[in-house]
């Protein structure tokens, strides 16, 4: 009995020390060496091991607490204990350790592999992140083992094709054609365009004329890749500028919806709806700040409390006008515009002497952080796509309004017929003031909106006046369905010409193609109705 005791303890012994000895010392010994091919490579079969000694090892490393012996034995030192990660044991720092140097190209390859080992986590959201960052910055051929144990283990299948990726990235560099001809192949289905000058290189030639890769295979597989490569990178872009587009007139739609009734179903030109989307704007910002300072555990929410709020400020703002100094001026174009160009200013000043004349800060809810990624590389941000479905939103409530309420019944009265609609009982200048109430509410959803994709400051409303008033005009003067497709339309004509002519040059393009096209079609796309026609 003792004896068999005796061969328990010794066999338990045995398996701890094998524990302990986690890493092989052929493993280790090439660090202490100065071969630099030999010290990555190590370094990326160590993280293969994909175990706490193995990142305990690394990070020593990287922080330049790695020692080594003249006999090449490694050791890790700290608080003056020296820790031998081939035997698990730790004890007093031997006589003649010096420390392992690390260069740049070493110092890349460990933040490379300590990223990589990230791929062996038990979070998926964790795994698919390092299987990404290493995609940013490129697999080496020394990571091949780190991810061929990552994949051969990984159960998710956006991880796992993001890491057959990530081999065959690293395979380019392979000695082997073969092996560089199968990873040549495999990217063309999924390569990105920071590939083009690995593969290009395969296409160049030396200076006496040969070929720098002399594998014809190879070069003819790396031009189909190439083409695969660019093909995507076309589609993507189309796509991204169909994106932005929409939400480029998206934005316009918001900033001239309001326009497109107090100018198309009222007749009012007014110059201060670009200063009613700056109420908006800061509106949204005043709501900001009092949740941050009453309500701070809901400030991913304070959004939702801006849009009523903006709606009714600018709502009451625009009551203001048309009681006090519109209601005054209709029919007398000349000077509604005059009047309407100094409450602007007089807005402005009075927004800068409250807020101050340089930019506030308007803050996304962490909702609307981020974006989703599609077609490989192309992100489409969650606050555009947020916009997106606010001002689908926003038309249909207007279109409910105008089409299926009271007010609504009210109000396309007096456009078609003002006289008649009088004569009927219909209060037209209470009409009249609810409907210049609801363009200058819309006009302050527009505002906040426009809060959560650009600077807040007094001049914003500025950018968008002129613009808002070619949609309106381009649609057909007092037509929703014409506001809609003039700035869905001008939004894509702009995002399609700005990569050609610049910035600029597709703004005069655009005021000269609506120009010509008023020439030609006076009522805009639908035919004018409104008041203007009596």
């Amino acid at each position: 009995m003792a004896y068999f005791l005796r061969y328990l303890l010794a066999c338990l012994a045995c398996c701890c020390m094998l524990a302990h000895a986690a890493i092989d010392p052929a493993l280790l010994q090439p660090l202490a060496g100065d071969d630099p091919d030999a010290r990555i490579e190590a370094v990326g079969r160590i993280a293969a091991l994909a175990n706490a000694d193995a990142r305990k090892v690394l990070q020593a490393l990287q922080d330049e607490t790695l020692y080594a012996n003249a006999a090449g034995d490694i050791f890790v030192i700290a608080d003056e204990q020296a820790w031998n990660p081939a035997t698990g044991a730790t004890g007093p720092v031997p006589d003649g350790v010096d420390g392992v140097v690390v260069n740049n190209r070493l110092r890349s390859a460990l933040e490379g592999a300590l990223s990589g080992m990230a791929l062996f986590s038990s979070d998926v959201a964790q795994r698919r992140a390092a299987a990404h960052a290493l995609q940013e910055t490129g697999a080496e051929p020394a990571a091949l083992p780190l991810l061929n144990k990552a994949l051969a283990v990984e159960t998710d299948p956006q991880t796992k094709e993001v890491l057959r990726g990530l081999i065959a990235v690293a395979n380019l560099h392979a000695a082997d054609p073969a092996v560089r001809k199968a990873a040549v192949i495999a990217l063309a289905d999924d390569g990105s365009a920071t590939l083009r000058p690995v593969l290009q290189a395969m296409l160049d030639k030396n200076p006496d004329g040969s070929f720098k890769e002399s594998d014809s295979e190879l070069r003819a597989a790396a031009e189909l890749t190439l083409r695969a490569i660019d093909g995507r990178a076309t589609r993507a872009e189309i796509v991204g500028n169909l994106f932005y587009g929409v939400s480029l007139g998206s934005v316009l739609l918001l900033a001239a919806l309001g326009l497109a009734i107090t100018f198309g179903l009222m007749g009012i030109i007014n110059m201060a709806h670009g200063e009613l989307l700056m109420i908006g704007a800061y509106t949204t910002y005043v709501v900001q700040s009092l949740f941050r300072q009453y309500l701070p555990g809901a400030l991913d929410w304070y959004l939702v409390a801006a849009l009523p709020a903006a709606f009714l400020v600018a709502f009451g703002v625009g009551v203001l006008l048309e009681r006090t100094v519109i209601r005054f001026l209709y029919g007398r174009p000349l000077e509604t515009l005059l009047a309407t160009w100094g409450i602007s200013l007089i807005l402005m000043q009075l927004v800068r002497t409250v807020f101050g004349a340089q930019n506030v800060e308007v803050a996304n809810p962490s909702w609307m952080a981020g974006g989703v990624t599609v077609m490989g590389s192309l992100v489409l941000p969650y606050s555009r796509i947020v916009i997106i479905a606010f001002a689908a939103c926003v038309v249909g409530a207007v279109w409910l309004i105008l089409n299926k309420t009271r007010l609504g019944l009210f109000v396309r009265a007096v456009m078609q017929n003002r006289r008649m609609a009088d004569c009927v009982g219909v209060p037209t200048s209470r009409i009249d003031m609810m409907t210049f109430g609801l363009g200058s509410g819309i006009a302050g959803l527009g505002g906040v909106a426009l809060s959560q994709i650009g600077n807040v400051g007094p001049d914003l409303g500025q950018a968008y006046i002129v613009d808002s008033f070619m949609v309106v005009v381009l649609g057909g003067v007092g037509q929703l369905a014409g506001t809609i497709i003039g700035a869905l339309g001008l939004g894509e004509v702009n995002k399609f010409l700005e990569p050609v002519a610049g910035a600029v040059l597709a703004k005069i393009a655009i005021l000269v193609f609506i120009i010509i096209f008023i020439q030609r079609r006076p009522q805009g796309l639908f035919a004018l109705k409104g008041r203007s026609v009596e």
